[in-house]
């Protein structure tokens, strides 16, 4: 039995989680405040958040959790294949649902009114559907992984992972994405920013 392990890139998935979780929980509260002060939300930040999504989660999170954690825990705990079948799944669609979510706030914003419920709900279904995956990775695969992984696993794990490099976990952003944090930062309410409560 390999003793248990604690590798650096089940830490950063936890982080990334937090970051992650915070940005669509301020999401959601953008659209809330925007509709109990009767006015149009800040296109631009959601937008930059959607971005965001696009960029990081989708592009080098949910890849690595799929091409590198995935297939080694299978080896490991066969009985987790039904779940990491699921979050496979998951994220083989992740990209499409949030350029889908991207469309709808696309036609609220050009659209207006008639528009923002339907926006409204495929935010609040998408976070809460992403907040549920995030869940389900949280109780099953990251114990699951600090139980079976051994060194060679977590340190090709802790490379992948480490460069990932998430502004929202706390790294500097590269320059070409600066003015894209600085916004979310700007408008977004606590936890992820510094705007105004929602």
């Amino acid at each position: 039995m390999l003793a248990a392990m604690k590798p650096t890139a089940l830490d950063i998935i936890r982080e990334e989680h937090q970051a992650l979780a915070a940005m669509l929980r301020s999401l959601v509260l953008l659209l809330a405040q925007a509709r109990r002060e009767s006015r149009l939300p800040d296109f631009n930040v959601l937008r930059a958040m959607l971005f965001y999504v696009d960029e990081f989660p989708e592009a080098l999170h949910h890849p690595k959790e799929s091409e590198l954690l995935f297939p080694r825990l299978r080896e490991r705990c066969p009985e987790l294949a039904p779940v990491m079948a699921r979050l496979d799944d998951d994220h083989r669609k992740g990209e499409r649902e949030v350029r889908a979510l991207q469309h709808a706030l696309l036609a609220f914003e050009l659209l207006g009114e008639p528009r923002r419920a339907a926006f409204e709900r495929a935010a609040e279904g998408y976070v809460a559907a992403y907040l549920e995956h995030m869940a389900i990775e949280e109780r099953e695969i990251l114990p699951a992984a600090r139980r079976v992984l051994g060194a060679d696993d977590c340190q090709a794990l802790d490379t992948a992972f480490a460069a990932n490099r998430d502004p929202l976990t706390g790294h500097a952003a590269e320059a070409e994405f600066a003015p894209l944090f600085q916004r979310i930062l700007l408008a977004a309410p606590a936890p992820i920013g510094l705007g105004p409560p929602g």
